[in-house]
């Protein structure tokens, strides 16, 4: 849930905080007090597009920071991702985010304490918060929404079947396309085709492998300079050998005099045990010097200055130099070159054979498209009926009791340029969420026709069809904060007492946000917060407290009637915040 909410600098609001509830918290005032900035706060806080022109210009920034804390699952993905791009959770488990937006319209973000993109703010947002507002409506009444909603309500094995088809429709996509592309410029391919094959026979018959250049390289200079490392490896060895480079033939080498030095050394280490270890060390020196002298005598058999192997390699090394003139840097990226020249090849093939497979290949897929279409069709049909059946309910709630709300689930037509797949009996348009088109209808009472909502329902309607289709949603899972924004617009009376019994009845599992205008939906808050405007001094700001008791009371009145000292008004806000309790608590 979020804890607290701390605006600075935004519209009307100079500096207030908001200490929210786990359950249900109501924003009322004024019309023009700043509820609205409220809500527009909570939209920057998680991500939502910032506008400059509210921000302030003193002192010139708008500053939005709230605490979040969460429970169970949820709190372990979201406090993961923020661990993850080096954020910090604090240790009672919340975590503090924040939107800096600047009257030049520079935004910031921080999640934790660092420093973040303003996308982390937006993908913690669609995790733990939704908001609905007039705007929402407006969007539900889109085509695309409405099965989309639809689709969120049908639950998670849905949407896996919705993803599933969505990977098939992909790849058959990506195989139609292939196919016209391939028939369409064949010419141009095999033109292509033919200077990839061309270089790729030239790298063929050269054969060039891994390093073979700087291997080359290191054996020409050692068969250029063949007799100077010669002489340089013979000295060595004779020094090894004879223990002086100028000595004798019969002068001992160093391995004996390194042995007599041992055993001088050990032969006086009784006297004194240092020399043992000096001893030692010698012995480990004619070992050392021994592996040496083998290891010359190899170097200097291995040597060859044979002129026939030099013509070999430097011939060698101009082939190699004419592919990398070609192709490449070195003779890796040479092969490199080569293997992607493959894999176009493959790609670029226009011969019958391929053409006939890769139109087996779109039937096959076009058929799995189909069958997953089917699928999808009538898990949205089922899906429909049980929705409808729940919206109905709570429009019954609504004081809408012969309102019903049906779900409609119509194949699409093909179009122009279209693509189509058979599905059962059909041949369907299809697109990534399949062959269908949903649309929201409203019987507004018995013998009345089956209208789409936004020409079946009156705004008053309107708005509790959609705070009805929300409950519903919200039923089926989904963030655990939950934001109405005004959605009781153009509601009253009985109406507006039923909204506030189902808000009431969400905030029993969510955390629940509601501006709203109407006393019935603010007598049923577990938490009352007014925005109230402050006119005293030469700029107008607004602020955010908490009402109890007799001030509550006296708002509720002022919704009432506009009369927050009326005795008589304050004597129905007490009678409606007592039939609120009786409500919340039945």
């Amino acid at each position: 849930m979020l804890e607290e909410l701390r605006i600075t600098g935004l519209g009307v609001i100079d500096d207030t905080t908001l200490k929210l509830t786990s359950g249900m918290n109501v924003i009322t005032g004024e019309t023009g007090a700043g509820k609205t900035m409220v809500v527009t706060g909570l939209g920057l806080l998680f991500g939502g597009r910032a506008d400059a022109g509210r921000v302030r210009a003193d002192p010139g920034r708008a500053v939005v920071e709230g605490r979040l804390r969460l429970r169970g699952a949820l709190a372990d993905t979201v406090q993961t991702r923020i661990t993850e791009a080096g954020a910090e959770v604090d240790d009672d488990g919340s975590v503090l985010l924040s939107r800096t937006l600047s009257i030049e319209g520079r935004s910031r973000a921080h999640v934790g304490g660092r420093s973040m993109p303003v996308s982390m703010l937006a993908e913690v947002g669609e995790q733990v918060l939704a908001v609905h507002g007039q705007s929402d409506q407006l969007r539900l009444l889109r085509p695309a929404e409405q099965r989309g909603a639809l689709d969120r309500f049908a639950g998670p094995e849905h949407e896996k079947l919705l993803e599933t088809y969505r990977e098939a429709f992909a790849r058959w996509r990506a195989v139609v396309d292939d196919l016209a592309d391939r028939r369409r410029n064949a010419r141009a391919r095999s033109q292509e085709a033919d200077l990839l094959k061309l270089g790729l026979d030239e790298i063929t018959r050269v054969d060039p492998q891994p390093g073979e250049d700087d291997e080359l390289r290191a054996e020409v200079q050692r068969l250029e300079h063949a007799e100077g490392l010669r002489v340089a490896a013979a000295t060595a060895a004779q020094a090894l050998a004879s223990g002086v480079e100028e000595a004798a033939d019969d002068a001992p080498d160093a391995t004996q005099l390194l042995g007599l030095a041992r055993r001088t050394l050990e032969a006086q280490s009784s006297v004194d045990p240092s020399l043992s270890d000096l001893a030692a060390r010698l012995e480990e020196a004619a070992t050392l010097v021994g592996d040496v002298a083998s290891e010359l005598s190899a170097y200097l058999s291995s040597l060859d200055a044979d002129p026939a192997r030099l013509e070999q390699i430097y011939e060698r090394r101009a082939e190699l130099r004419a592919l990398t003139r070609k192709y490449a840097d070195d003779i890796d990226g040479v092969i490199a070159w080569a293997e992607n020249a493959r894999t176009r090849l493959a790609a670029l093939d226009t011969s019958d054979e391929m053409l006939e497979e890769l139109d087996k290949e779109r039937q096959r897929l076009a058929a799995q498209v189909g069958e997953l279409a089917a699928r999808l069709t009538e898990a949205r049909a089922e899906a429909a009926v049980r929705f409808s059946a729940a919206v109905s309910v709570e429009l019954a709630g609504l004081a809408m009791p012969h309102a019903k709300v049906e779900v409609a689930v119509i194949p699409r037509s093909p179009g122009k340029d279209e693509p189509t797949v058979s599905v059962g009996e059909a041949e369907l348009a299809v697109g990534p969420d399949g062959a269908d088109e949903v649309e929201l209808r409203l019987l507004a009472h018995p013998g009345a026709p089956s209208l789409p909502l936004q020409k079946g329902a009156s705004g008053g309607e309107l708005s509790r069809v959609m705070l009805a289709i929300e409950v519903v949603f919200a039923g089926a899972g989904g963030p655990p904060t939950l934001v109405f924004d005004e959605v009781d617009a153009g509601v009253g009376g009985t109406a507006a007492v039923e909204i506030g019994k189902r808000l009431a009845r969400l905030a029993r599992t969510h955390q629940v946000l509601v501006v709203t205008h109407l006393p019935q939906v603010a007598a049923f808050a577990d938490r009352h917060l007014v925005v109230a405007k402050d006119t005293g001094g030469a700029i107008t700001t607004s602020g955010v407290r908490i009402v109890e008791e007799t001030e509550r009371a006296r708002e509720l009145a002022r919704m009432l009637a506009g009369l927050p000292d009326s005795d008589l008004g304050i004597a129905h806000a007490e009678e409606l915040l007592a039939v609120a309790a009786r409500e919340k608590r039945g």
